[in-house]
């Protein structure tokens, strides 16, 4: 690490005092690589989230943004639009090396189980999210936030970062199609069949090792360099062996060794005015009227705890990766972070692209050496590019982004070793904490686990009297979360 004397360019100008670049030792090149790496690692969201929000139907037969078909431009345009706006706001407000986008499995969520409930239409389900917003927004203002996230022990958030670093590597290695799922057999299987088959495979293995050699000998930009390299080479297989998608234009698998998601090739064309006629296209209340008073408070419940608890894994495993928690586990500006948090929640129900939330991809640009909100100006700012250069980001393959996830999944496990193995009370809980994370493919059933666990074993150990009442409160809640099918069931609701 530098010392604040080996760059007095930086040092008292109106960007360092605001940013506290030599503060936090780094400095502006790492903060821009840093951001720069984040924006990649996270980027796929501009594609992936008009993919699974943008093509479905709501009970009615509509399409977001109106129209016969889906409109994949006017989504993308969107969800670029708000990741952009609110990480610029992460890093002006908050000065937090923190990126915010529409979230993976809430957009899902919204999809198939809100969006297509009877009666209901995309707009009716987008008020929700910005209702469950609204409430969290409620939450943080009132302190009941920061307060939940000082009374959760530390060696509990570190088993919370620890699983997410698992959680990112598998990740990493589904989206490449590294480890897929088997057909009637175990959890998954390598490459295809037991194999490394496929062109793409190879581009992604030597990604990963570009990457590792880069790091291993303490190259400054080795994720960055490395996705930058491996889309290159991507894109020459791809030149060279013409070898296309894995799906046809109707999602469907017919082809198991081409490239996820995109095909990388130079796009026709490198700019697209963008169409932002989705903003403000969301009913707040509508699905009371649709479902019922009992079924919508039981969804925004369930989006809420979802929300909630994934945010604050997030922005400790991030503050861990780069050193930047307090001596109780905790970053800085937390209150602020929170804020502008629960305000992308409520954004992204207003632009119906769905809830916006923390990304753990935010760990990659850290790794980089981001240390400061400069790096999630530079990642807001390539959003925003990104609205009228959305052509530029189908270059960009899973396969040459995904090594950055295994390599910070690696640098996030590296943690482990500070929870102490020998106490039982804390053990068992950051156990099933860390291992359920990539298991159920969620960071909110890992904390829950981890939270229900400590209480109980606390219990039982005659020690409730030391519990913190919060950690009482939020155990009762994942219950509630865990079991929220049977109280449906036992409320006669669907």
């Amino acid at each position: 690490m530098s010392t604040p004397a080996a760059r007095p360019s930086t040092k008292g100008s109106a960007l360092e005092r605001y940013f506290k670049i030599t503060e936090r030792g780094s400095s502006v090149s790492r903060e821009v690589r840093g951001g720069f790496a984040t924006f990649f690692t996270m980027a796929y969201i501009v594609v992936l989230n008009p993919l699974i929000i943008g093509t479905q139907e709501d009970s009615t037969g509509g399409f977001l943004g109106g129209g016969d078909g889906p409109n994949l431009a006017m989504v993308a345009a969107c969800t670029a639009l708000v990741a952009g706006v609110m990480t610029l706001l992460m890093g002006v407000v908050a000065n937090y090396p923190l990126a915010l986008a529409a979230g993976l499995g809430l957009n899902a969520f919204v999809a198939f189980g809100i969006a297509k409930l009877p009666e209901m239409t995309w707009a009716d389900a987008m008020g929700l999210i910005v209702l469950e917003g609204l409430i969290i927004l409620l939450l943080v203002l009132t302190g009941f936030r920061k307060a939940v996230l000082h009374a959760v022990p530390p060696p509990l958030k570190t088993a919370i970062s620890v699983g997410i670093g698992l959680f990112i590597t598998v990740v990493g290695l589904v989206d490449a199609g590294f480890v897929r799922k088997a057909e009637g057999g175990p959890l998954g299987e390598l490459g295809v069949g037991g194999f490394l088959a496929g062109w793409p495979l190879l581009v992604f293995v030597v990604g990963l090792f570009i990457i590792i050699t880069l790091h291993v000998r303490g190259v400054k930009g080795s994720i960055l360099y490395g996705i930058l390299g491996t889309t290159i080479l991507a894109m020459v297989v791809e030149a060279v062996f013409d070898i296309g998608g894995q799906t046809n234009e109707a999602g469907e698998l017919v082809n198991p060794t081409g490239w996820g998601l995109n095909v990388p090739s130079l796009p026709s064309s490198l700019v697209a005015t963008p169409d932002f006629g989705l903003l403000g296209d969301f009913n707040l209340l509508g699905s009371f009227d649709k479902i019922g008073i009992v079924s919508a408070a039981l969804l925004v419940f369930t989006i809420l705890l979802a929300d909630f608890f994934d945010t604050m894994g997030t922005m400790v495993a991030v503050g861990a990766e780069g050193d930047l928690l307090d001596e109780e586990g905790n970053p800085p500006n937390s209150q602020k972070i929170l804020v502008v948090d629960s305000l992308a929640a409520v954004a992204g129900g207003a632009a119906s692209v769905s809830s916006n939330t923390s990304y753990i991809e935010s760990a990659s640009g850290v790794g980089e050496g981001a240390r400061t909100g400069l790096a999630s100006v530079v990642t807001g700012v390539l959003f925003l590019l990104t609205t009228f250069l959305s052509p530029l980001v189908a270059v960009v393959p899973y396969e040459a982004a995904t090594p950055a996830l295994v390599l910070v999944g690696f640098l996030m496990m590296q943690q482990v070793k500070e929870i102490d193995w020998d106490d039982l009370e804390i053990a068992i809980p950051a156990f099933l904490t860390i291992i359920l994370m990539p298991f159920t493919y969620s960071i909110t059933a890992g904390i829950g686990a981890g939270f229900v666990s400590y209480v109980f074993i606390k219990v039982v150990r005659g020690k409730a009297a030391t519990i913190h009442p919060l950690m009482w409160l939020v155990g009762v809640l994942f219950v509630l979360y865990f079991g929220i099918d049977p109280i449906k069931g036992i409320l006669g609701v669907e």
